[in-house]
């Protein structure tokens, strides 16, 4: 079993940057492919980026592609976010998610993550 607590968000202007960060706490955070989903009102939930167990491979949603970039300590037990420029379409509830599975390619879909966070709202204003 895995927790994650996510943090860092807020609101913030359009243009501007945030760092989300995910804490992991439970089983070895180092064999967990970490993810970061959004959901924004009325939407469903989205993917955002990826980073394999193995720290190997990144993935992002077209996006997002050079404005976010994911990273992860394994010492530090957290996965980060960082979010650079904000646009209003990135307002959402942002979620830490963990997959357990060891696979090569880090999941882009919610069905390939075993573990949620709570989530964290971002808030960009024009």
């Amino acid at each position: 079993q895995v927790q994650l607590a996510e943090s860092g968000g807020g609101l913030v202007q359009s243009g501007g940057s945030l760092r989300l960060s995910c804490a992991a706490s439970g089983r070895p955070f180092s064999n967990y492919a970490m993810g970061w989903f959004r959901q924004a009102p009325g939407k469903e939930r989205e993917f955002v980026s990826a980073i394999s167990w193995s720290n190997v491979r990144k993935y992002n949603a077209d996006s997002v592609k050079g404005r976010f970039t994911i990273s992860r300590e394994n010492a530090k037990i957290m996965v980060t976010l960082q979010m650079t420029s904000l646009k209003p379409e990135d307002t959402a509830i942002y979620y830490c998610a963990a997959s357990d599975k060891r696979t090569v390619v880090p999941g882009t879909t919610e069905a390939e993550y075993d573990y949620w966070g709570q989530g964290t709202q971002v808030t960009v204003s024009s």
